[in-house]
């Protein structure tokens, strides 16, 4: 009886979850302007995790050399005709970005933005995006649970560490969702030195597909994570979360860095990052405030102001 209790309440939460995401979720611009996305990515997802056929060929997509015959793929020169469909479809503008000959479709998705095209905002008590993204606020408490990637964490549970986590209680965590048609480049959101990167590796594991219709499957995302002594915004934990099948995070060696030197970045695959300030720290704008509490998302751009320092 148990069993079945937890089990069909983790279904619940889980439809519910992918209902909001798919179906209800909106992203607003900076003007209040809704926008229209495609969700055809969304829509993927929903049916990779919820149906029985999607659940079967996630066993699949995630075994290990799977994944790698994936990675080779985008690295070869046959991915290069997957690229200007790609812009087409997602209506990107190229002019935007650096002009280069492009090897293969993952040497695309790594493109280099202009400078001019993101101007970093250089305000040192002013907080700024650390990529191109859609952006979620949340208050973080004992109890808080952060949706991502749609996987449903504790913050310990995220960090695989519950005194650091401790530390962040009562502090602001802040979710960068990047979708495939965003620059996939993220940078430093002030100066300071970083702390040796902590990797932390993905689980999947399909539990009972044929009598769940939803979320049968416990999941974590690989992701890696550092604590950074910011100048301006005290300690921050800066995680980056890779996609679940060919997805890669690439990030610099660097110990010190300055406000607006790129990080690192994602290879093939719509990627997150996840940013944590400790308590009274940082003050966010009204208007990511607002669309957060609405369970919507703030589409933002890498260097512009989000908030401004406590």
């Amino acid at each position: 009886k148990t069993w079945f209790k937890r089990h069909f309440s983790y279904a619940c939460y889980g439809y519910f979850d992918l209902y909001r995401i798919v179906d209800v979720m909106r992203i607003f611009d900076r003007s209040g302007q809704e926008l229209i996305v495609n969700q055809r990515q969304n829509q993927l997802l929903k049916f990779l995790y919820s149906h029985f056929l999607g659940r079967c060929a996630l066993k699949v997509l995630t075994l290990p050399f799977i994944t790698h015959i994936g990675g080779c793929y985008m690295n070869s020169r046959f991915s290069k005709r997957k690229i200007q469909p790609f812009i087409q479809q997602n209506q990107i503008d190229m002019s935007q970005y650096e002009k280069q000959e492009y090897s293969c479709y993952n040497d695309f998705f790594t493109r280099k933005i202009k400078k001019e095209a993101r101007p970093i905002c250089m305000e040192h008590d002013l907080l700024i995006a650390p990529a191109d993204s859609k952006l979620t606020y949340y208050p973080i408490h004992q109890d808080t649970y952060l949706t991502i990637k749609d996987t449903v964490y504790s913050l310990s549970d995220l960090l695989k560490n519950r005194s650091l986590a401790q530390e962040y209680d009562g502090g602001t965590c802040l979710i960068f969702r990047l979708t495939v048609d965003d620059y996939h480049r993220y940078c430093y959101i002030d100066d300071g030195t970083k702390e040796q990167d902590i990797y932390i590796p993905g689980i999947f594991h399909t539990v009972n597909p044929v009598a769940n219709d939803y979320y049968p499957i416990y999941k974590q995302n690989s992701r890696s994570y550092s604590l950074l002594h910011t100048q301006h915004f005290g300690d921050v934990i800066y995680m980056e979360v890779g996609a679940m099948m060919v997805g890669k995070i690439v990030n610099h060696s660097k110990t010190s860095f300055q406000r607006g030197e790129e990080k690192g970045y994602f290879e093939f695959g719509g990627s997150t990052i996840v940013v944590l300030f400790k308590k009274d720290m940082v003050v966010l704008d009204e208007d990511i405030i607002k669309n957060s509490q609405n369970n919507d998302e703030t589409r933002v751009l890498m260097g512009e102001k989000i908030g401004i320092k406590r």
